[in-house]
This record gives structure tokens, C-alpha cells and sequence, in this order.
């Protein structure tokens, strides 16, 4: 497309419509690059979730604050349920 548009320039032709259609093009390429980024570095939590609960020895019996520190990002309570948002983006529910 960039060669068509510089024949257009050159022939002093109007090459509004070709920039534009560049101009999409390059901000759907730099949306997708930045999700494949996200979705990369969700990855990269995922599976720094899963090493630390790997090395975990024993079962969580008790409050533990590293536990909570590496794995929850929000805990919201409502009058009829609990939400805990974990770093990784899953979500859950417990009612009361």
C-alpha cells in the first residue's frame, strides 16, 4: 500500500483514501501488539503462580500473608457474597 501511495503522491493524483487505510492498518497492528503483550504477561503470571504453589510444601491451613500477597489481587465484600479477584485475572465467588 505505502508503494501504490507514493505513485499517487508522484501523479499528484489524490491518495487520501490509500493514507487513511494505512493509517487503520497500523493502529489494528500496535492494538494487537499490545494484547499479544498482555496476554503474554498473564502468561508470565500464570506460570509464576503455579511455580510458587508448586513449591509449597504443606496445605494452607491457616492465614498465611505471603500466600495472599503473591495470589490475590481484590477481595470485595457484598452483603451476600465474597469476590476474590487473584493476580492472574480468574475471578470466583463465595456466598455466604
Amino acid at each position: 500500500m505505502q508503494k501504490e501511495l507514493l505513485k499517487l503522491v508522484n501523479a499528484r493524483k489524490d491518495y487520501g483514501s490509500i493514507a487513511d487505510e494505512i493509517d487503520r492498518l497500523r493502529e489494528l497492528k500496535q492494538k494487537a501488539l499490545a494484547e499479544s503483550a498482555e496476554r503474554e504477561g498473564l502468561k508470565k503470571r500464570i506460570a509464576e503462580m503455579r511455580k510458587f504453589l508448586r513449591e509449597q510444601d504443606t496445605r494452607v491451613t491457616e492465614y498465611d500473608e505471603q500466600l495472599v500477597r503473591r495470589l490475590i489481587e481484590k477481595v470485595t465484600v457484598y452483603d451476600e457474597k465474597i469476590t476474590v479477584r487473584f493476580k492472574s485475572g480468574v475471578e470466583i465467588e463465595v456466598k455466604k
